[in-house]
């Protein structure tokens, strides 16, 4: 696999584990109240930020197995957990932000070519 595509497989990676932070861990921080458009009131609610840690957990998930790809150099594990990441964030775009889809869905679509074709 080249260096190229492990970098980006890396890049959804840490960007999957960071928005795991950002919602398990700092959701009342102004970084995470600015990235996803909430107001204090709203993150001192325990069902959103219940629901917000869920959300985080997933995103882990990604990002855990993406690096479980990379350890284990294969290309099948990486394509599907960044197949995965695309269709949340066409999901994602589709139904909360449309942002969604540059900020996570374009760099898991370009990792994606990149451990497909090079």
């Amino acid at each position: 696999m080249s260096l190229l595509a492990t970098l980006f497989v890396l890049i959804v990676a840490v960007e999957h584990f960071y928005i795991l932070a950002l919602e398990m861990f700092f959701l009342s921080s102004k970084s995470a109240r600015r990235t996803f458009g909430l107001t204090e009131e709203a993150v001192s609610n325990p069902q959103i930020r219940t629901l917000f840690a869920n959300q985080g957990l997933y995103n882990g998930f990604l990002a855990a197995g993406l690096i479980f790809g990379l350890i284990l150099d294969s290309s099948a594990v990486q394509l599907y957990f960044l197949g995965c990441v695309i269709v949340a964030a066409l999901y994602g775009a589709a139904t909360a932000n449309t942002s969604i889809l540059f900020k996570q869905g374009l760099p898991a679509i370009i990792a994606f070519l990149l451990v497909l074709f090079v």
